[in-house]
């Protein structure tokens, strides 16, 4: 090779080694970016504009066409289960919190050896806010928000207030760092607001985690008159109510895309939005009895809702969006929510190795670049009486309580559940019972059960005991 040669090659080694070294310091000196996670609750899987509602959403819809629509993304079937998945990145059966959802009397929480997402992104540089619904713990200040890894809280401990009084079961239930705030004002207008003002306080030199979890559209059906008038087209007075507390929740989501827009954060924030479960369909089975006539909520092609195991319980409505870090499209490929948190913390910089083993998978190559999701598995739920899990496209839904039922769909043919095809494939059937009672065998017992057990067995003390007579019958013996 000849001098100039010799020197050319070197120089053209240079400059690309000048490059690559370029853009790895761009990569590492990007900013990690703010994270809005915004959490419906009780929102009806087909309840918005981009999956044909006619409720009318258009700053959702507008985050779902210019972001990412995830169709095959899993929560669990009601809200504590959800809030506490997306908290840990696990699974609830592993910790207890599997059952319903925690009941203003139980004093039961989510388990402090739990470590949860907030506390990892502190660790990682990040201011923690949680505006809104907590629902993992009231009774004890072990388990309220402050505790558990946010710098700030304003909101409900519970669920299902009321909108203007800011109460349950009589009490108040709106709360600003852990003391009770008394003001006026309607929830989901009050949220919104209290979003806005701590974006407004957010430095750009520090990532913030705001977690903003309505209460809307969960019963009871309460919104300002002005949203009412917008669906007088309507005839059910429930679904005009419903209606009208989804686009209330949608103007409030308006505010807070705004204001990351003016304080030039916008760019450089990732923003989740997805519903806690399915729409609610059934008010025995979710304990809303107070609700007259027909529940409201539409979940679309699946079948169920809220409380169930079936699709119209756990796929919900959901997306993301990044501007520039995440195509325009649809991601339609399983995820769960318990696939935010690894998710999450590797974005941030953050370490993994300090909490407990994770369900939840990193999907931001699948989120970003296109690539398969690497979940195969999404366990529905694991209890004492059901359990239900897909592998690929097939599902086993196993009701354990007598008498016991097997239910097996492909959901790729048959994404209604509505043929039953577990007669025809017995050894798939096999494969996922066996997986269920893999699960089952790592399961933690139930704390809303074992609460109510005790609660149960302290309310019997003191009573005199039956005892069966000589003819077998059971009678009081004092």
């Amino acid at each position: 090779m000849s001098a100039r040669r010799l020197v050319t090659a070197l120089a053209c080694t240079a400059a690309a080694l000048f490059v690559h070294a370029a853009q790895a310091q761009t990569q590492q000196s990007a900013p990690p970016p703010n994270i809005v996670y915004i959490l419906a609750d009780d929102l009806g899987w087909k309840d918005v504009g981009f999956h044909g509602s006619d409720i009318k959403t258009p700053n959702i819809d507008k985050l779902a066409e210019t972001g990412a629509r995830l169709e095959q993304f899993y929560a669990q079937q009601m809200c504590t289960p959800t809030r506490a998945a997306f908290m840990t990145g696990r699974y609830p059966f592993r910790y207890g919190m599997q059952t319903l959802v925690i009941p203003a009397s139980m004093n039961y929480g989510l388990p402090t050896d739990e470590r949860l997402l907030p506390q990892a992104l502190k660790q990682a540089g990040y201011t923690t806010a949680l505006i809104g619904k907590w629902h993992l713990g009231h009774a004890d200040r072990k388990f309220w928000p402050t505790q558990r890894g946010f710098d700030y809280h304003y909101g409900a401990l519970l669920g299902e207030i009321d909108y203007y009084k800011h109460t349950v079961g009589g009490k108040t239930d709106w709360f600003k760092n852990e003391k009770v705030l008394n003001e006026k004002g309607y929830a989901t207008t009050l949220l919104g607001d209290e979003a806005v003002r701590y974006i407004d306080r957010q430095s750009q030199q520090k990532p913030f985690f705001l977690y903003l979890a309505f209460t809307a559209p969960h019963t009871p059906f309460q919104v300002p008159q002005n949203y009412l008038d917008m669906y007088k087209s309507i005839g059910d007075a429930n679904r005009r109510s419903y209606a009208a507390m989804v686009t209330a929740m949608d103007d409030q989501i308006g505010r807070v895309m705004a204001e990351l827009q003016k304080r030039g954060l916008r760019d450089n924030t990732i923003v989740v939005f997805h519903s806690d479960n399915g729409g609610n369909l059934n008010p025995q089975a979710s304990g809303e009895t107070e609700v007259h006539g027909k529940l409201p909520a539409d979940n679309g092609p699946y079948r169920g809702g809220k409380g169930d195991l079936y699709e119209g319980g756990t796929r919900v409505v959901s997306l993301v969006n990044w501007p520039g870090k995440i195509k325009p499209g649809v991601v339609d490929q399983m995820m769960h929510v318990v696939d935010w948190y690894p998710t999450f913390v590797k974005l941030a910089g953050g370490t993994l190795d300090k909490g407990k083993p994770l369900d939840g998978l990193d999907m931001w190559p699948t989120l970003s670049e296109g690539k398969p999701s690497p979940r195969h598995e999404v366990v529905y739920n694991i209890e004492i009486f059901r359990g239900a899990v897909r592998e690929d496209d097939w599902k086993l839904f196993w009701r354990a309580t007598l008498p016991s039922t097997l239910e097996l769909y492909n959901l790729a043919n048959d994404p209604g559940e509505k043929n039953n095809v577990a007669a025809q494939n017995p050894d798939k059937v096999d494969a996922l019972q066996k997986r269920i009672n893999t699960l089952g065998g790592e399961m933690q017992k139930s704390l809303l059960l074992q609460a109510l057990f005790k609660q149960i067995m302290k309310q019997s003390v003191g009573q005199a005991p039956l005892l069966p007579n000589e003819d077998g019958f059971y009678e009081t013996v004092d």
